[in-house]
């Protein structure tokens, strides 16, 4: 099965306005109107319509890195799921182990937050991992069953071509030390027999699963090269085109 590969960029607390505005040209101007690869952007969200227009004119995907699982309601700070459909972005990230672990939202908000982006008819990309001590203590499939198992639990047969999903293991994000390709493709085909349990095989066979990393240009062509990474979700390598535009061309623009 032929899945698109996916690059995204998550710019997590970073960037001005200017900054950020002239990053998602020069990203477009990298990506043009490619179609043979997605490229995702998710700036905060007080930059969204700025990146939004800087955009236009090529083929990058606008996404937020949140959002609440209510629509709308007495929640100061929050913003929800079709607020930011209101604002153009088209994927939100869900279930970060930044927002797992610094947030502490469990298994059961990640739910609630996918379901309230899937019927804001929005694409959702659900991020799932272990941390360090749970991989030492070989939990990691374990890890990964009681993540996915929560968050699709509620899915519906017309929401599941708008999930993606990305392997982000805890102890490699932000730290240098990055899964080895074999690594990543171990977990990757895990989470594909998984999704394939809970949605069916022809649903697994078809969704896009991304590694998230301490990915650099240095080790993004061997990742993509693995059979079941269709993508990678990149953090501090994306908040530069020096370094964002090697890694996208890890995956081929045909």
């Amino acid at each position: 099965m032929s899945r698109t590969p996916v690059i995204a960029g998550n710019w997590k607390m970073h960037l001005t306005k200017r900054k950020a505005s002239a990053l998602a040209r020069e990203v477009a101007a990298r990506q043009g109107e490619a179609t043979g690869r997605r490229c995702i952007l998710f700036p905060t969200f007080l930059h969204l319509d700025h990146v939004r227009r800087n955009l236009k004119g090529s083929s990058v995907v606008l996404g937020a890195q949140n959002c609440h699982e209510q629509k709308e309601g007495a929640f100061t700070g929050e913003v929800s799921a079709p607020m930011l459909r209101d604002m153009g972005a088209q994927v939100v990230l869900v279930g970060h182990s930044e927002r797992r672990h610094v947030f502490g939202e469990s298994d059961e908000r990640i739910g609630a937050k996918l379901i309230s982006v899937l019927r804001a008819k929005l694409e959702v990309m659900l991020c799932v991992g272990e941390t360090l001590e749970e991989r030492e203590a070989g939990r990691t499939f374990e890890v990964l069953e009681r993540q996915a198992k929560m968050a699709l639990a509620k899915v519906k047969p017309n929401m599941v071509e708008r999930i993606s999903i990305a392997y982000e293991p805890v102890w490699a994000i932000g730290t240098g030390r990055t899964a080895t390709p074999d690594t990543a493709q171990e977990a990757h085909a895990e989470l594909r027999r998984l999704v394939a349990g809970i949605l069916g095989d022809s649903v697994a066979a078809d969704m896009p699963l991304l590694y998230g990393g301490s990915v650099k240009p240095a080790n993004a062509t061997e990742l993509m090269a693995q059979p079941d990474v269709d993508g990678l979700l990149v953090g501090g390598a994306s908040l530069s085109v020096e370094q964002f535009g090697p890694i996208l061309d890890a995956a081929p623009a045909s």
